[in-house]
């Protein structure tokens, strides 16, 4: 397996984050966990006992447990500072401690994007799960942060004459679907959300990507500190190619959604390829019976 990202680096940078934490920095994380909850209330179902995987703080659980749609919540963490005073299971890299077949639901929010074995979480996940229960999750996909990452390449090749890695190589949602089938999910699904943030300017996007402790984890970046000057012609970079009329800047983040189910026999079987198309909210709508 290849490994991406520099290990602990991403526990590290949020730990440092979520301790001097800044009010409204985890916008995209609260907007993600009010999506979660309402893609849920579309299944008429309880599902009495939860694990959320890495929601990194306590928002995740809690809104599962005031959703009305679960009973027992595990969290499951990537060190004991984000469990806080909660109970809880830490689980530091991409192994996860899940018995088999003990979970009716298991949710992850904003993790999956900085995993070196993305197949291989999806796979223990899936064999966490009884028969017939619902794995939804969301994260960083292919797209998000493009503008930045434009901005900085030619700034950075036109300066230095190279380029090092400064945004995550993101998968996008065909790698999703097809890693859900893989991992074995039934009626998998998986499609994507794009959200447009407007900033004064990059040094804006790049404090809050600060603040979510969402900057560069990549093994591969540049260790040296970066020069003042990439930074400001990148800066300009992206005033001159991505500002609205007003001057703005524009980042995007795609949000890819993935659903699927532990396979049981009362489940409705998947069509031949080419034959149809089905959307999240079809697979996620109550079966007779469930």
């Amino acid at each position: 397996m290849d490994v991406l990202f520099e290990p602990g680096l991403v526990i590290r940078r949020r730990k440092r984050a979520f301790a001097y934490p800044v009010d409204g920095a985890d916008f995209l994380l609260r907007r993600v966990i009010d999506d979660l909850v309402d893609r849920l209330s579309a299944v008429d179902r309880f599902f009495a006992r939860a694990a959320a995987v890495k929601g990194w703080t306590p928002h995740l659980s809690e809104a599962l447990k005031f959703s009305g749609k679960v009973g027992e919540v595990v969290r499951i963490e990537a060190d004991k500072f984000f469990l806080g005073p909660d109970d809880g299971v830490v689980a530091s890299d991409d192994r996860l401690p899940l018995e088999p077949e003990s979970l009716d639901l298991v949710v992850s929010v904003l993790d999956l994007q900085d995993s070196d074995d993305l197949p291989g979480q999806l796979v223990q996940m899936r064999r966490a799960l009884r028969p017939d229960g619902l794995f939804l999750a969301c994260f960083a996909g292919a797209g998000t942060l493009a503008e930045l990452r434009e901005a900085l390449l030619i700034a950075e090749t036109k300066i230095t004459g190279g380029v090092s890695p400064r945004v995550n190589p993101f998968a996008d949602v065909r790698d999703a679907g097809a890693l859900l089938q893989r991992a074995g999910f039934a009626l998998p699904v998986a499609d994507v959300d794009t959200v447009t943030v407007r900033y004064e300017d990059m040094f804006g996007l790049l404090r809050d990507l600060r603040n979510m402790g969402a900057t560069n984890p990549l093994l591969g970046r540049l260790k040296r500190p970066t020069r003042r000057e990439l930074f400001l012609r990148a800066a300009e970079l992206y005033r001159e190619r991505f500002a609205d009329a007003d001057g703005r800047i524009r980042a995007t983040f795609n949000l890819v959604w993935m659903a699927g189910w532990a396979p049981h026999d009362s489940q409705q079987q998947p069509l031949k390829p080419g034959s149809g198309t089905v959307s999240l909210a079809e697979v996620l709508r109550p079966r007779e019976g469930t």
